[in-house]
């Protein structure tokens, strides 16, 4: 992948959570700012920024958003109001709704995408 400045993704706010590789989290999680995932949560994930899976972690429900970059795996849908990046490594089993879609080759998807300028999160 080549490399992507952070206005590409919009990361203008503060990385202030993380949830780290071999961590697992169960329960709907509410996020001021941005987040970052490299272990698992089971339950719904809203940032009020942008939010980071990393290529080993997995989340088991609804994902919501202003900019949403995925390399691992997701069980549930993916709603953005700014831009969804699919990595080559990722992998999405839900319905996905932004703005903008970004989807690498390799990347897997497998549900309906919804894309509208300036999407809303509901």
């Amino acid at each position: 992948m080549k490399a992507q400045s952070n206005s590409d993704y919009g990361r203008g706010g503060e990385l202030n959570t993380i949830i780290g590789k071999g961590s697992t989290i169960t329960g709907d999680l509410k996020v001021a700012n941005s987040l970052r995932v490299d272990g698992t949560v089971k339950g719904n994930i809203k940032s009020s920024d942008t939010f980071v899976l990393g290529k080993n972690g997995v989340v088991e429900g609804e994902v919501i958003a202003t900019n949403i970059m995925l390399a691992g795996t997701v069980i549930g849908n993916v709603s953005a109001t700014g831009k969804v990046f699919l990595e080559s490594t990722s992998s999405v089993s839900g319905d996905i709704k932004a703005s903008r879609l970004v989807v690498d080759e390799g990347a897997s998807f497998d549900g309906k995408c919804a894309m509208k300028k300036n999407s809303t999160n509901k």
